[in-house]
């Protein structure tokens, strides 16, 4: 129950009743904004949105209640009021096999509390959160459940908390031949099963990736990133500047597996982790491993460069692919991002 009374001490939680305050803040210039209070929906304020350039600011409370941004609502922000993102905290509970209505499971992206297909997203200063666990849903095998589902070029989270289990962060493309970009800065993500994973070309700047305990007896207990980057995209995952902690007991998670989808099976996954700091709750001898023995991480794009601490340790050079100092120079936010700086 660890993420329910993590969630549950943060505000008095509030259900969304549909029925929000929408209204121009006041001395906002003619700027176009909209308040959301507890009590209030966000999903309403989102589908009050007409046009590009909105802004939503979500006040401190707990907004349980599942937000989808679809691609016409372009260049939106949602923010928090606080400057403390603990303070306004979106979060919901459905898993890949929770059931619909209908019969029907929601599945992987289907899961998530916040989706976004938007090109042109900000999201600044709150919690993203999925607190499904699977101890109360024994009877459930499709565990993941997604707090954040991003697709749409060009989306940008700064001081965003994303709270779950087994993916926790879906970082993917608005299509399979799309290379749509993403921007994460001074981000909190924590989970423990493959919870950074998709095709999108994601930078991950000074952000912190926390591995939780898992209470369970094999080893590793969890990957942190999962790409599945298309074999025609240059980049995929880079995480720079960056922090990895870990509630579990020391070497018990890997840094990386690939995904390749039955989907695409084209796929050659892409991750570069670099000049970041790696907690002892990674794996230092052998950080990487496989989801599938046909596709092994020896084959895809895994490397790393400059990084410190005891799970940067390089004992067995062959299991720790580094660039050189000319490679490096090419995996920077800069060439990931292209035209585009957030």
């Amino acid at each position: 129950m660890r993420r329910r009374t993590l969630l549950a001490g943060l505000t008095a939680g509030l259900a969304a009743t549909g029925t929000p305050a929408l209204a121009a803040g006041p001395g906002t210039g003619g700027r176009r904004v909209l308040h959301v209070r507890p009590g209030d929906s966000v999903q309403a304020a989102v589908d009050a949105v007409t046009g590009p350039g909105w802004t939503i600011v979500v006040h401190p409370g707990t907004y349980r209640e599942v937000v989808t941004v679809p691609a016409d609502k372009a260049g939106l922000t949602l923010r928090g009021a606080s400057h403390d993102p603990r303070a306004t905290v979106l979060v919901y509970d459905n898993a890949n096999g929770t059931k619909k209505p209908d019969g029907t499971t929601y599945g992987t992206a289907g899961s998530a509390t916040f989706s976004s297909a938007a090109p042109g997203l900000t999201v600044q200063g709150l919690t993203l959160a999925n607190d499904w666990l699977r101890a109360d849903h024994p009877d459930i095998t499709g565990t993941q459940a997604v707090a954040a589902y991003v697709t749409g070029d060009r989306s940008r989270f700064d001081g965003v908390r994303f709270l779950a289990h087994q993916d926790t962060l879906f970082a993917d493309t608005t299509a399979l031949d799309a290379f749509d970009r993403q921007y994460y800065s001074r981000c909190h993500i924590e989970g423990d099963v493959d919870f950074v994973f998709g095709r999108a070309r994601a930078v991950f700047d000074d952000c912190r990736f926390h591995t939780l305990r898992r209470d369970v007896a094999f080893t590793p207990k969890g990957m942190v990133f999962a790409p599945a980057t298309a074999r025609a995209n240059p980049y995929g995952f880079l995480a720079v500047r960056g922090r990895f902690t870990s509630g579990a007991e020391d070497a018990a998670y890997k840094l990386a597996r690939p995904w390749v989808p039955s989907y695409e099976t084209t796929a050659w996954p892409s991750l570069v982790v670099r000049d970041s700091w790696i907690g002892p709750g990674i794996d230092p001898a052998a950080p990487y491993t496989n989801m599938r023995e046909a596709y092994p991480w020896q084959s895809m794009r895994f490397r790393e460069y400059g990084n410190a601490g005891p799970g940067a340790v390089i004992s067995a050079p062959d299991n720790r692919p580094q660039l050189t100092t000319t490679e490096a120079a090419l995996h920077t936010r800069r060439n990931y991002l292209g035209d585009w700086r957030p």
